[in-house]
């Protein structure tokens, strides 16, 4: 009688968290957004939308000692026991571009941009932090461009977080160097004509760099 008893409160508690979530979801328009500022295309899980889990492949990202979790340009963090999409604080970085971005430029500047976020690459903290949208009308837009995050790449050997940024960072660079082909750049920085054959020459320099240090690259 007594394991009937806690076998229904917890069925009851199950149905009572499904609900609660339903229920905030349902104040949201849908569960993705469709982001084409810049011509940028894509579509993304909309801020405030509330998940039982996380996508499968995330980064844990620490900022002033919070959880954040970052996952294909999108961002999350802690909901009680779900996770809810959230826009990223000013100031968080990750070692890597959103799978994909558009570069636009202002006042010379490149900022990249996705998902309603803009990020600026910051060469003393090897990441690309996000940053205050800039102001005024950008004076170049680049194409939406494939970075090297739509490659899945599994530490092998226990590797820190930290460790992967560095690697995944020195791995680009050096792939960039080889291959003339830099996905960071609009176009890659190369002829339009050029852009496959590079870009495979890239992913192949990278992918044989991040397997030299104990990387399985899918």
């Amino acid at each position: 009688m007594k394991s009937k008893i806690v076998g229904t409160l917890f069925f009851a508690l199950g149905l009572a968290i499904a609900g609660t979530a339903a229920a905030e979801n349902r104040g949201h328009r849908a569960e993705m957004h469709y982001d084409g500022r810049y011509n940028h295309g894509r579509s993304y899980p909309s801020h405030g939308y509330v998940y039982g889990s996380l996508p499968r492949g995330y980064v844990n990202v620490r900022y002033h000692g919070s959880p954040y979790y970052y996952r294909g340009g999108a961002w999350y963090r802690p909901y009680g026991p779900r996770f809810m999409v959230v826009a990223p604080p000013i100031g968080i970085g990750v070692g890597f571009l959103p799978p994909f971005y558009t570069t636009v430029w202002f006042g010379g500047v490149p900022y990249y941009y996705a998902d309603q976020t803009y990020y600026m690459w910051r060469p003393e903290r090897r990441e690309y932090v996000v940053t205050q949208p800039p102001t005024g009308q950008p004076s170049q837009v680049g194409d939406t461009s494939s970075s090297n995050t739509d490659v899945y790449v599994y530490p092998k050997n226990g590797q820190s977080e930290s460790q992967q940024s560095t690697d995944r960072y020195e791995c680009h660079a050096w792939a960039a160097q080889q291959s003339g082909f830099d996905p960071t750049k609009p176009s890659g920085g190369v002829a339009d004509s050029d852009i496959e054959a590079r870009r495979a020459d890239y992913r192949r320099a990278e992918g044989a760099c991040l397997e030299g240090r104990g990387y399985s690259v899918k």
